[in-house]
């Protein structure tokens, strides 16, 4: 009898702290133009369980502000929560420069894919009668280019001095008709594949921690705690009031009908309650089957490795150039394509695809792989 009152008396605080914790919430903030919510987090006026790890945000002169750990602050111009993308740019208006030294490691953040561009420093009266060159790099004696074909990088060479090769994020790939980079002055678009919240955002849901103890995702119908927004103290004290006078009846019939089960076990011999046990969740897989991935176009490269659609030369996936007779496989609807084993080991973890983010339909089974 003893033992089951001590068990009642614990599931009881255990309910009551379990409650109170519920009513905790994640107000949606705004910085500028950026509205703040889950995975992002707003530090100083959001709580730490608010957000997911290396989402945190900072509101600096009324811009959204994001620290990656090894590449320095940027400015957030956007965050689309449904397609898991965030806009960025460099506060001090010089992006070239900030690429020169960009390195995603430590951070959540992904680039969709990048190409590998040669940086030239040139003197001046020599590139700028004839190339693009990048302006917040140059200077009166000196203009800095950038282009991704080797050749023109050699034959230039002889007139300028190599700084460096490195890979240039997609999204700020525009060339100019003379083969060189503009002056970068397109915004950095990086993607998150954790924590997974487009399903959700997609049908309307809100997403948030279910259990953020254990960095458990849940995705929420209507208004979520993680969610809500007040426009100032007063709505939030009201609502907590509303809160804690619809909570206390509820816990104070939760204990009671506890106690009255404790009770009837003592009077039956001190008979324990077996909780019951709830099946486990199945896995849920976010790609694709492997059916409708054989249903993409297949092809085997030739002596051209001319390729259709808005391709390069290079895989946007493992970053190594397309050679004869290597299998190549596209996506039908954007007609981005792809090594054949990458994308396929891609699109069996995922169902967008790794270039536009856009998810593609299935397709009628194509015929044998026929050569580019």
């Amino acid at each position: 009898m003893g033992i089951s009152k001590n068990l009642c008396n614990l599931f009881c605080i255990f309910l009551f702290t379990k409650n109170l914790s519920a009513t905790e919430t994640c107000p949606t903030k705004t910085c500028g133009n950026s509205s703040i919510r889950f995975p992002f987090r707003l530090q100083g006026q959001q709580p730490q369980n608010c957000g997911f790890p290396g989402f945190d945000l900072t509101c600096t002169n009324h811009s959204a502000a994001l620290k990656l750990p090894n590449s320095g602050t940027f400015f957030v111009r956007n965050i689309n929560y449904a397609m898991q993308q965030i806009q960025m740019y460099d506060p001090e208006n010089c992006l070239p420069r900030r690429i020169l030294n960009f390195n995603l490691s430590g951070s959540p953040f992904l680039v969709p894919f990048y190409e590998n561009f040669t940086f030239l420093n040139c003197p001046s009266d020599f590139a700028r009668s004839r190339f693009t060159s990048i302006d917040c790099l140059s200077n009166s004696t000196t203009a800095v280019l950038a282009t991704s074909s080797k050749s023109l990088a050699d034959y230039i060479n002889t007139s300028c001095s190599y700084i460096t090769t490195l890979p240039v994020p997609g999204s700020l790939l525009v060339l100019q008709d003379d083969g060189f980079l503009s002056d970068l002055s397109q915004d950095l678009q990086l993607y998150w594949n954790t924590p997974n919240c487009e399903d959700c955002e997609m049908q309307g849901g809100t997403c948030g921690f279910a259990d953020s103890m254990n960095q458990v995702i849940g995705c929420f119908s209507g208004p979520h705690q993680g969610n809500l927004s007040y426009s100032d103290g007063t709505a939030l004290h009201v609502l907590r009031i509303i809160s804690i006078s619809i909570a206390i009846p509820i816990i104070s019939c939760a204990i009671g009908f506890m106690l009255f089960i404790c009770y009837l076990g003592g009077r039956h011999g001190g008979g324990t309650i077996t909780p019951a046990v709830l099946p486990r969740p199945e896995a849920v897989t976010t790609g694709l089957d492997q059916s409708t991935i054989e249903s993409y176009t297949k092809l085997v490269l030739g002596e051209s490795k001319r390729l259709p659609g808005p391709n390069g030369i290079t895989c946007p996936i493992c970053l190594s150039d397309y050679c004869t007779k290597e299998t190549i496989r596209c996506i039908p609807e954007c007609k981005h394509c792809f090594h054949a084993e990458c994308i396929d080991e891609w699109l069996r973890n995922n169902s967008t695809c790794p270039v536009c983010r856009n998810s593609p339909a299935s397709s009628p089974s194509t015929q044998n792989p026929h050569v580019a």
